[in-house]
């Protein structure tokens, strides 16, 4: 999986959560992914893409977009849905060549 942070939304009354990940590119452009993910008794989880590529030049942008998307995807969950700012994702370290 490459993006390697994940911020919970909120939990759904099956124990199932939503959660985001937001993602900075290269270009400095924001994108966040929105999943619903289950968690095993043995700690496996597994995820489903609910909606990706909700992206902007800002990372609040970007996730504001990203909550109003769930708030439609997920109606009546205004008081349950974490609002923005999320954790973001600055991409993969750059290594020195020397």
């Amino acid at each position: 999986m490459s993006r390697t942070n994940l911020d919970l939304l909120m939990t759904f009354p099956d124990g199932s959560h939503l959660v985001i990940s937001t993602q900075c590119s290269k270009d400095k452009e924001f994108s966040c992914v929105l999943y619903t993910a289950t968690l095993g008794k043995d700690d496996h989880a597994s995820f489903q893409v609910i909606s990706n590529h909700l992206s902007a030049s800002t990372s609040l942008s970007a996730q504001a977009h990203a909550y109003d998307y769930a708030l439609r995807h997920f109606p009546h969950t205004e008081s349950l849905l974490k609002k923005p700012p999320y954790l973001i994702w600055s991409g993969p370290r750059e290594t020195l060549n020397q």
